[in-house]
């Protein structure tokens, strides 16, 4: 065994293959890990099954791995990596994060979640983190699952008799429905889409397509804007205003 010098073992090389569907992006990412100390590329794959072809054949002991990718995306080529290859690690490079991506990207096994903006620092701290059995988490990933931690432990939004938020039939700006409207209502008192989805007892992707529909109608860009809309047509009241036209 070759000494480090320090009289301690010798630091332990990572097997690594990258998964990306972007050329340029993969080609980057290979370029930048050839530069950190303890990785070798030892393949690279445009799609998920390319990628797990690669693991059958090479046994990395690392997959950096997309999400968005055609034949097989990287939540089913985790799943299918970890069940076939359970020495083999995924540790997940993505331009998401998001409920929609990051969650499922764990349940399929992944140890690492990072986003495309991590720097060489960031990957290779994850790469080591998840080979020593470790979590490889970015901290805004971490930021982000503190808070959904958090919220499972906030009272979700009391569930409202349909029209609650108004009861004069065509009151309601830019063709909004009443849902819609009492989903932005609970977007301006701050709750997320999960804990909206959990008190309207309705799916995550349903409260995402009622806030995309609202947004499409009212021309807000963002939940700053819609909070504002919300306040300006008397759909949800600011906070310690308890006058205008706010109807429950």
């Amino acid at each position: 065994m070759r000494d480090d010098g320090t009289g301690g073992a010798p630091p332990v090389t990572a097997r690594v293959v990258v998964a990306d569907d972007q050329t340029v992006v993969r080609e980057g990412i290979v370029m930048l890990l050839g530069l950190l100390p303890g990785i070798e590329v030892v393949g690279a794959a445009g799609d998920g099954e390319e990628a797990l072809r690669l693991v059958a054949e090479l046994a990395p002991d690392v997959v950096l791995m997309d999400l968005r990718m055609p034949r097989c995306d990287g939540v089913e080529a985790t799943r299918r990596v970890r069940a076939a290859h359970p020495d083999t690690q995924v540790v997940v490079l993505t331009t998401y994060a998001d409920d929609d991506s990051l969650f499922p990207a764990l349940r399929a096994g992944a140890r690492g979640y990072l986003t495309k903006d991590a720097d060489a620092d960031e990957i290779l701290r994850a790469v080591q983190d998840v080979m020593s059995g470790d979590a490889g988490l970015s901290p805004k990933v971490q930021r982000l699952l503190l808070e959904r931690l958090a919220e499972r432990d906030r009272p979700a939004p009391a569930p409202r008799p349909s029209g609650a938020v108004t009861g004069v039939p065509g009151a309601l700006p830019d063709g909004l429905t009443p849902r819609e409207a009492e989903v932005l209502a609970l977007v301006a008192e701050g709750f997320s889409n999960a804990e909206i989805a959990r008190g309207l007892h309705v799916a995550p992707a349903t409260v995402k397509t009622h806030i995309n529909n609202l947004f499409s109608k009212s021309g807000v860009r963002d939940r700053a804007q819609a909070v504002r809309y919300a306040y300006r047509h008397g759909i949800a009241r600011p906070p310690g205003d308890t006058s205008g036209p706010f109807v429950t």
